[in-house]
């Protein structure tokens, strides 16, 4: 991959960015269409599982190079990373539409930016800290105002992708100041080879009845497997090494990027997204740019 996508060259950066950004901008439709069928529990955990029996000859190729000083870092790429987003995500999704939850999603630099100062000692200049709030009064928007320009708390969905942005905000961190010997490959494969288990664990012991009495089943299990193989690994592996080769900043703000595709996808799926959506998300990537300004 290094010989193929040279990553120090800033083109194959942004060339990289934008491939990310759409592949993960389309994994929220995925999700949609595998809840369609199956529940949140088994989706998140079919997207673990499926991941795992991908990267595993990888893992086991690449077994010599786990250090136990990684260990730590390893699990909470694996569990925080990768584990419990995928679960917030799911869970959330069964009540928030497929654009939404991507425009909520652009609040990883935010958070980014606030565990590393408060965590791994990243430096933050006044006007960073001004792009983080200025994000958070946008992300207030996605979740308060609905499409009538009116204040409504619809449950508490919105904040498990919330949640689950602050776990990438700790990952991406993670990966940058702790994991810089391993490659992107050799990391997922290990962040996966823990958390498999479980979740196969769980799909061993789970009901299938209600999902294979739904008409698309089958498809929306295709939908699942490009969830796990584009989403959680391709792309979670590029996304490492452009971490590795760039900043944790520049690589998260490919959350830019993620809420077009997310909208696109909406759009074209019937979903309804209002002005007050577009400004929201618009105050949000516009603190974003004040968190990246150097």
């Amino acid at each position: 991959m290094k010989r193929v996508i040279n990553l120090s060259n800033k083109s194959w950066q942004w060339i990289t960015l934008s491939i990310i950004a759409l592949i993960w901008g389309s994994s929220f439709i995925f999700i949609k269409r595998g809840l369609e069928s199956f529940t949140d529990m088994q989706v998140a955990a079919l997207r673990i599982f499926i991941s795992f029996i991908f990267l595993l000859p990888f893992a086991i190729q690449r077994f010599k190079k786990l250090k136990k000083e990684d260990l730590k870092s390893l699990l909470l790429v694996g569990f925080v990373g990768n584990g419990i987003p995928a679960f917030l995500f799911a869970k959330a999704q069964t009540q928030v539409s497929s654009s939404l939850a991507g425009m909520l999603n652009s609040m990883v630099p935010l958070f980014a930016l606030i565990i590393g100062y408060l965590f791994y000692g990243v430096y933050a200049k006044s006007k960073n800290i001004f792009g983080v709030s200025l994000g958070l009064i946008g992300a207030l928007g996605l979740i308060l105002v609905n499409s009538n320009a009116t204040f409504s708390i619809e449950g508490f969905y919105p904040l498990f992708i919330v949640l689950a942005t602050i776990c990438y905000a700790f990952s991406v961190n993670e990966i940058k100041q702790r994991l810089s010997e391993l490659d992107g490959i050799s990391i997922m494969a290990f962040a996966f080879l823990f958390i498999g288990p479980f979740a196969g664990i769980f799909l061993i012991s789970s009901d299938y009845s209600a999902a294979l009495s739904t008409p698309d089943y089958l498809q929306n299990f295709i939908y699942i497997i490009l969830l796990a193989i584009f989403s959680s690994v391709v792309a979670t592996i590029l996304f490492n090494y452009l971490i590795k080769q760039t900043t944790a900043l520049f690589a998260s703000s490919v959350t830019y990027l993620i809420p077009i595709a997310a909208i696109l996808w909406g759009i074209l799926d019937g979903e309804q997204i209002s002005f007050y959506h577009l400004l929201s998300i618009s105050i949000i990537l516009a603190g974003v740019g004040l968190v990246n300004k150097k």
